[in-house]
């Protein structure tokens, strides 16, 4: 009887074997010249080729071996997804990233799939992921442009990036792809003094810099600093670049200035470049995004220690909460505490026009009705109850300080007393080192969130964003996206009884559980929030 077995070498722990052992009778039994059979050469062969065809055939061991062959194919296509016909066989690493880079909710995600299945159930069930793995096998024309552009010591780029750590984090990805579309060196990127809060953490405070040369070494060369003979030079400086710009429009607008000075500097990176790219720089923002950009070891033992605190006494759910007073200024809405914070929000946004973000034209009910407001304590309360959330369930909040204090969200901890955040999980002293630094304390945040068994944002944003197409890659873990244009009319209808409420808030969120998603050319769909087709691809996509 022939038993397949797999093992994992110790010695080398990112290798496993696999093999099936067949009894020694069995191979005994295969004769030398059935063997020799299978081993003879085209010319020797074609001598007795009617003869030995018709022999081979009808010789039962030559079918074993055959069986016994197609059983080895399906089993490595079983357990390893490995298609030996395909050019470009792709299983659950990514070609050419190492296991050490690979993100830990990807790896914990991809193994424990079933188990996970096992354990959670109701509210907590994991959506099913369609045997979507992560896949980034770039082109060959991409490596053999990177022997090229690695070897290259003549051009360099310097980025300055500004905003909050989510936003910078999605610019820092822009970054790395331009430094490629030009052929240059990448200077580690400077992070802009944040105006709001003050903080002054740099790239190295926050992410983990050799993991992140480490990680793009095959891709794009990475330097800490621009070579002496360029210290001095006048970099060519660009402020003003446009929206949505091609790969060809940055090489005709850089490449000859940027080989003549030697140096270039951006500004202001946030949506300049296009979210529809070739594949391969498709490619390329995911592995940035979910295997470069690692948090720096201090924040992430800090992430996830409190994240085990979160799982002790079982699953939990992640809200990032959306309730500061920059996001009721900038999104044109009001937080509907009473008319004194109303008239605070009112007075700030006529005082600086320019915070509103878009569609200055709409009044506070168009824009609540079209889904473009943050949910409220209440909402959020009501939404949760009507999907399911254990009154006993354990729910993590991420954000700022709300607008009106802590009292704003008694809705929540009155229907869920298992109600935390960072401060409530630190232990004395543990938060203390980055009070000041809101970058990393948004960095525990995410941590936190992303290791979560479901999350759920009450408004879009960087940080959502860039979670739920991590939670996507990882495996496509719960995230809910509420369905604030549809469901915001039932909030209003007080004549709903609250069971036909909670069915209805159920049926319009059936499909926004974080199941699989094209991405599509549509505007804002980013790759690294939709990383499927580019980025992941399963059986069917072979």
């Amino acid at each position: 009887m022939a038993i397949s077995k797999c093992v994992n070498n110790k010695k080398h722990q990112h290798h496993h074997q696999c093999y099936i052992s067949v009894p020694s009778e069995i191979i005994n039994s295969l004769s030398s010249n059935s063997l020799h059979s299978l081993l003879l050469s085209p010319k020797k062969a074609s001598k007795t080729a009617t003869f030995s065809r018709s022999k081979l055939f009808k010789n039962p061991k030559t079918w074993f071996l055959f069986l016994f062959v197609s059983g080895f194919l399906f089993m490595m296509k079983l357990w390893y997804n490995f298609d030996p016909f395909n050019p470009n066989p792709c299983g659950i690493v990514p070609q050419k990233v190492s296991l050490s880079l690979i993100p830990n909710g990807v790896l914990k995600s991809l193994n424990k799939d079933e188990e996970k299945d096992e354990e959670l159930k109701g509210f907590w069930k994991q959506p099913d992921g369609l045997g979507y793995r992560p896949c980034l096998d770039f082109s060959s024309e991409y490596k053999k442009q990177s022997v090229e552009i690695l070897k290259d010591r003549t051009k360099y780029l310097v980025v300055v990036v500004s905003g909050g750590m989510n936003q910078q984090r999605n610019q820092i990805v822009d970054a790395v792809v331009i430094a490629r579309i030009l052929g240059a060196a990448l200077v580690v990127p400077i992070l802009q003094v944040n105006v709001i809060w003050g903080d002054e953490s740099e790239f190295s405070d926050i992410f983990d810099v050799e993991h992140f040369k480490e990680a793009l070494a095959d891709d794009v060369r990475i330097i800490s600093s621009l070579p002496s003979n360029h210290l001095m030079s006048r970099p060519v400086e660009e402020k003003h670049t446009p929206l949505h710009v091609s790969p060809q429009w940055i090489r005709a607008r850089y490449l000859k200035r940027m080989k003549r000075e030697g140096v270039l500097l951006l500004r202001g990176l946030d949506s300049r470049l296009s979210k529809d790219l070739p594949s391969d720089l498709q490619k390329l923002r995911c592995k940035v995004a979910f295997h470069a950009l690692r948090f720096a070891p201090p924040i992430r033992e800090l992430g996830n220690k409190l994240t085990e605190r979160m799982r002790s006494k079982g699953p939990y759910l992640a809200l990032h909460l959306r309730m500061e007073k920059d996001v009721w200024v900038r999104t044109g809405c009001l937080p509907g505490l009473s008319p004194e914070y109303d008239e605070i929000i009112h007075n700030e946004r006529k005082r600086r026009p320019e915070l509103l973000t878009s569609r200055s034209n709409m009044t506070y009910h168009d824009r609540k009705l079209a889904g473009l407001c943050p949910l409220t304590a209440l909402e959020v309360t009501r939404l949760l109850k009507a999907l399911g959330v254990p009154k006993n369930g354990r729910i993590f909040w991420a954000g700022g300080s709300p607008l009106g204090g802590s009292k704003v969200l008694s809705p929540l901890m009155t229907e869920f007393p298992h109600f935390y955040n960072k401060e409530d999980l630190a232990l004395a002293g543990e938060l203390e080192p980055f009070a000041k630094k809101a970058s990393i304390m948004a960095a525990i945040d995410y941590i936190v969130s992303e290791n979560s068994d479901v999350f759920m944002a009450s408004h879009g944003g960087n940080m959502g964003h860039a979670i739920q197409g991590y939670r996507a890659y990882s495996g496509h873990k719960k995230t809910i996206t509420p369905n604030k244009r549809q469901m915001l009319s039932h909030f209003l209808n007080t004549s709903l009884h609250e069971d036909e409420f909670n069915r209805i808030i159920l049926a319009l969120h059936r499909d926004s559980m974080g199941q699989p998603e094209i991405r599509t050319s549509k505007a804002g769909r980013d790759v690294t929030k939709f990383p499927i087709p580019e980025c992941m691809r399963n059986d069917s996509s072979f």
